[in-house]
């Protein structure tokens, strides 16, 4: 199975792993259900659309050259990390005492419409009482949980992908 694996075919699954989660999130979670993201769920979706871009990228470009693809893939990893980040503050907010979960604060718009852009993200970071909230469950996993389990499949396929493509170059 892994021996036909390409860089090709390893951007096109991340890619459309990117559009499937962006449109749950959208149209199952939003639309669908109702919930609103949190600040901390934006900023996971920044994360998958990263690696979504730069997925995309590869997928079409497909260079030859091991530094374009080394490229590409550190734009995938550097998305999913940040995902991967962004999701475990979020699991771990939502696992705190509830005295010990921070208030609840302005929106993001409020945020961006009247913070420096590096202080936006200092705040979001730090969660509040939003994110902690549980408004969603799957067989006993909140979104955010489904989504750090989700970044971490994500990051085993970058992980073979780069192992079979650094295996090539040897």
């Amino acid at each position: 199975m892994l021996k036909h694996l390409t860089f090709r075919t390893l951007c096109a699954c991340l890619f459309a792993l990117s559009v499937v989660a962006t449109l749950v999130a959208i149209f199952y979670f939003q639309r669908h259900l109702g919930l609103d993201p949190c600040p901390l769920c934006i900023f996971q979706r920044v994360g998958v659309w990263v690696m979504g871009v730069f997925a995309f990228v590869g997928m079409l470009v497909n260079p030859k050259k091991l530094w374009g693809k080394l490229t590409l893939w550190g734009g995938m990893a550097i998305g999913t990390l940040w995902g991967f980040g962004v999701a475990a503050r979020h699991v771990w907010l939502q696992h705190l005492p509830a005295d010990e979960v921070p208030a609840c604060g302005p929106g993001l718009n409020y945020w961006v419409d009247t913070l420096p852009i590096l202080q936006v993200f200092q705040e979001v970071l730090k969660g509040s009482g939003e994110c902690a909230l549980m408004d969603w469950q799957m067989a006993g996993f909140s979104i955010p949980e489904l989504t750090l389990a989700m970044f971490a499949v994500f990051l085993v396929i970058l992980g073979v992908g780069l192992a079979k493509l650094l295996k090539r170059q040897m």
